[in-house]
């Protein structure tokens, strides 16, 4: 029995693709990228749908939380010429793409990201880091913030955290880990999973979805990362828009 290889699909077909869309933001109303290495930049946002975790303090419950959002009413599904379309005409550079957990559908992703960079772009991903990126993504004009949950975001870190996935960004020196604090202790546990799996550079995040609570918890961490010589980040999008979805 001969075995075929398998079939790659045309740039008509992948065009045609679907991807399971949250949202899309910051062509008709300007934003910025409101986290890590980017913070500050201008940016467009496409935020996929669906999650492979349920983290109890997630600020974007409504791309998985099923018992309390329609998935109906906050997602459809768009095509990768579409989404092209819509980003490929501004003048801005950088494109996130967001969850959710984007790489769940990492498969439809590629011939999207190939496009926006063939456009110009630059594109980042904010991923969980718990599922290791395509080699087709791994190339020039693609970045990772990869934030793996620890247990002080309210999940089971049997499931947050996986080894493979997380050398495999290591290794591929494209990512920047990027973590959420609440307090001190996360930061001791951070510093392991850094250790223990080789994870560089490190950025911490302050947990908070208003500006009084990103300002308190980044009061509360601001030493002890400076001690540790890793890189801090604020929200900005919590302190200039209130969290307001669409910014």
């Amino acid at each position: 029995m001969t075995t075929l290889p398998p079939v790659t699909p045309g740039p008509a077909k992948s065009a045609a693709l679907r991807l399971l869309v949250a949202e899309c933001f910051g062509v008709e109303v300007p934003t910025f990228q409101g986290e890590g290495p980017s913070c500050g930049h201008p940016a467009l946002f496409i935020r996929l749908s669906r999650c492979n975790l349920t983290c109890a303090k997630c600020d974007t419950t409504y791309t998985w939380d099923w018992t309390r959002f329609d998935p109906r009413r906050e997602s459809s599904k768009r095509t990768v010429a579409d989404l092209v379309a819509w980003a490929a005409p501004s003048p801005v550079e950088l494109v996130v793409i967001t969850g959710g957990e984007p790489l769940l559908q990492q498969a439809r992703l590629v011939p999207l990201v190939h496009r926006l960079l063939a456009a110009g772009k630059r594109v980042e991903f904010e991923t969980n880091g718990t599922i290791a990126p395509s080699p087709e993504l791994l190339i020039d004009g693609v970045r990772f913030n990869v934030s793996p949950k620890v247990h002080g975001f309210g999940v089971d870190e049997g499931k947050s955290v996986v080894p493979a996935a997380l050398e495999a960004f290591s290794a591929s020196r494209r990512a920047a880990f990027k973590f959420v604090a609440s307090s001190v202790g996360d930061l001791d546990r951070i510093a392991e999973l850094a250790d223990e799996h080789q994870l560089a550079p490190v950025w911490v995040m302050p947990e908070g979805t208003t500006a009084r609570a990103v300002t308190e918890t980044t009061r509360v961490l601001a030493d002890a990362v400076a001690a540790r010589h890793w890189h801090f980040t604020t929200r900005l999008h919590v302190v200039a828009f209130a969290d307001a979805r669409g910014r």
